[in-house]
């Protein structure tokens, strides 16, 4: 057993059968004489490294990493639908894939976020529709994505009799519904058909009405982003493929992979045994592209634009099968990088509210947590004094929903408790924040003092964070003799550069205080 001993107590236990098979240790020999002559050089080693800021690679050099596959890498998340408001459903994506691409960059690929925004399709036919019929300029000018909501519940009036209520759940039930109804309503239908074959057809004013519902929308979303700590590289959509969609069906065509259906519809067949039991519509009867065929011709772009080495989608299960096509059919039309691209997908979260009710809009979650967290730290009495403490309760709001969503399996759904995921106690964001915080604030007042750390007043501070705690117990700073002091004041100093480092990954900002 090599074991090193800073003081009375040892600080580390390694058999030394395995520093031998790792090749540390000679093969043969005293292994006595080599356990204490390496636990010198680790002593030696310890006391060399000065003490300096928290660095952000800390923890990234290892050599573990080196076998870890390097490339390029572009994962496409969040992805919500222009001219709606940011939806709280879209958040898992945000949350997840912005922990993708953070992992993938921090082990050294290089990586292209990308938001594909769902800014094409039938559903711009019914509210160009609805816009031409009940929208304003000047409301959308003062409240854009507000005013396009209200334009679809008016739209709804045409389909189902409602009032005009405060109550954002209910409007939100019958915005659903209005969706719903609209799919039944020939009048309603044939409107949105028209409208949407005009955008298909380039005409002048539809394409006008277009381009300011995606510009106003991308920029109230671009706020939602920053105060999520969530950059992207590339804002792309569903409308960049309008040409390369109509490419890829004469593609598919020339290949003989495109089937027509008695409806007029054209599909691709994607069973595994040739046989038309499933299969995947690319064309509607008049002639308009699906979602899929853009996605089909996103993909063949990207892949020249960018030559990934690697494309991972993350959205929920409700489009597995969607991505299990997209895939087959790409590989039909002779892409063999197809099987680089991965499908991440994740759970539902049930039951999300706030005070008001059912939540509709993601600000409505960000202003509850951030709410609630600071309504916590005002009872608190650990509570330290801060310059600005709701900066201090966004972060940490925004840390409780993070880890909450990394809590279980990514496929499981889950139900979503304010209580829960507020708790200061337990595997939660805020007890993630609480335990960096009072780390960061130890190792800065001992590397101040680190000259007289034996002549120090006052316990060793009990972190919360379990192995921190624990280490500390076994590990005390104060009492030992300088050159233990300084060794056991840089693992502390070296585990809140880790856990600062793996929340950042997570998408967490770090707080100093709370």
């Amino acid at each position: 057993m090599f074991i090193i001993f800073f003081s009375q107590s040892p600080d580390f236990r390694v058999p030394v059968s395995t520093l031998r098979m790792k090749g540390i240790l000679p093969s043969h020999g005293d292994a006595q004489l080599q356990a204490e002559a390496l636990a010198n050089e680790v002593r030696a080693y310890s006391l060399r490294v000065p003490f300096g800021e928290e660095d952000a690679k800390f923890g990234f050099n290892s050599e573990l990493f080196n076998t870890v596959k390097k490339g390029k890498t572009l994962v496409e998340f969040s992805s919500p639908n222009i001219a709606k408001k940011f939806h709280a459903g879209h958040l898992r994506s945000t949350i997840i894939g912005n922990f993708i691409a953070n992992l993938k960059e921090s082990l050294g690929n290089h990586v292209i976020r990308m938001n594909y925004l769902g800014d094409w399709g039938m559903q711009f036919g019914l509210l160009g529709a609805g816009f031409e019929q009940f929208g304003s300029q000047e409301k959308l000018n003062v409240n854009p994505l507000q005013h396009l909501f209200d334009v679809i519940l008016n739209v709804s009036v045409l389909c189902i009799c409602v009032l005009r209520v405060s109550d954002v759940s209910f409007t939100f039930k019958v915005y659903v519904q209005a969706n719903k109804e609209a799919e039944d309503n020939k009048e309603i239908q044939l409107a949105a058909r028209e409208f949407f074959q005009k955008l298909e057809q380039h005409d002048s004013q539809a394409m006008s009405l277009w381009q300011q519902f995606r510009e106003i929308t991308v920029k109230e979303y671009q706020q939602v982003y920053k105060r999520l700590g969530v950059p992207f590289d590339v804002y792309s959509g569903e409308s960049f493929h309008q040409e390369q969609a109509r490419e890829v069906v004469q593609l598919l065509q020339t290949r003989g992979l495109l089937k027509t259906t008695e409806r007029g519809t054209s599909v691709v067949d994607v069973s595994a045994e040739g046989d038309m039991s499933s299969c995947s519509t690319v064309l509607r009867s008049d002639g308009t592209s699906l979602y899929i065929t853009r996605d089909i011709a996103a993909a063949i772009d990207r892949k020249e634009k960018f030559n990934f080495d690697e494309m991972i989608y993350v959205t929920d299960k409700s489009q597995q099968n969607h991505f299990l096509h997209l895939f087959h059919i790409l590989r039909l039309m002779g892409h063999p990088w197809a099987e680089s691209c991965r499908h991440v997908s994740f759970g539902l979260v049930q039951g999300m509210s706030t005070r008001r009710g059912e939540v509709v809009f993601l600000e409505d979650v960000l202003d509850e947590a951030c709410a609630r967290m600071l309504h916590n730290m005002q009872q608190a009495t650990t509570t330290k004094e801060m310059a600005d403490p709701g900066d201090t309760a966004e972060k940490v709001g925004m840390s409780a929903l993070i880890v909450q969503d990394f809590r279980g399996p990514l496929e499981a759904d889950y139900r979503f408790d304010w209580d829960r995921i507020l708790q200061a106690q337990g595997d939660t964001g805020v007890f993630l924040q609480y335990t960096h915080a009072r780390l960061r604030r130890w190792c800065h007042l001992m590397m101040e003092k680190c000259t007289h750390l034996h002549s120090l007043n006052g316990s060793v501070l009990r972190l919360s964070s379990h192995l921190v705690a624990s280490a500390l117990r076994e590990l005390p700073v104060k009492g030992s003799p300088d050159d233990v002091a300084q060794a056991r004041l840089r693992l502390f100093s070296g585990a809140c550069s880790v856990l600062a480092s793996g929340m950042r990954i997570l998408g967490i900002k770090p707080v100093e205080k709370m």
